[in-house]
């Protein structure tokens, strides 16, 4: 399997660590390709958005020409995990005009709703497909104020919806991958089983 990790901005060796680890769960080995430029996301299986700042990661996407290529990705029924930053990105309307979003999920999302850096936190989510709680770091977080008929919330915080899938895009305001468990990667991609928690949660300074 082929994953590209958008590395414009945010995550990207945390995300690659986690879809390998992933991957491997199945028996599957896992390609991970950086992508900084166009031409890339058309070889790749899978795909990861990773947080970071929404307004640079969109212009950077849109000056590169990835934007198009990824939506081209999901029109195909091809797999995106967005992830905080990487969720305003793909949504339908960050209600700020500097984002230009991708519109891969339907849903409107309020930016660092959650609170500014110091009031990052984590919290035991139900989630969807998995068994046992995950252990979401929240930082900076956006929240999901309005979805769409055709999203399906996976998880909530506080009566907001904070996981959502849409076809093959599913987006968390959390950073799931600053933690040991891959299982929010596993049910993105490997919908079928979801793998079992290996670790607690560790935030990156």
């Amino acid at each position: 399997m082929r994953a590209g990790v958008i590395a414009v901005q945010g995550d990207v060796s945390e995300h690659a660590d986690a879809v390998r680890r992933a991957a491997a769960s199945h028996g599957i080995d896992a390609e991970v390709v950086e992508i900084r430029e166009a031409g890339l996301v058309p070889d790749c299986d899978v795909i990861l958005l990773p947080g970071g700042e929404s307004t640079t990661i969109s212009r950077l996407l849109r000056e590169e020409g990835i934007d198009e290529e990824l939506v081209r990705h999901v029109r195909e029924g091809e797999p995106v995990l967005a992830t905080c930053a990487g969720l305003i990105v793909a949504s339908r309307d960050a209600k700020d005009d500097r984002v230009d979003t991708l519109d891969l999920l339907d849903v409107t999302v309020d930016r660092n709703a959650f609170g500014r850096q110091a009031d990052s936190f984590e919290a035991g989510l139900d989630v969807d497909g998995l068994t046992e709680p995950f252990p979401a770091v929240f930082i900076r977080a956006p929240v999901i104020d309005e979805v769409g008929g055709d999203v399906d919330v996976l998880a909530e915080w506080d009566g907001d919806p904070v996981a959502v899938k849409q076809g093959p895009v599913v987006g968390t305001s959390f950073h799931p991958e600053l933690t040991d468990d891959a299982r929010i990667h596993d049910l993105t991609f490997f919908p079928a089983k979801a793998v079992a928690p290996d670790a607690d949660v560790e935030v990156a300074e």
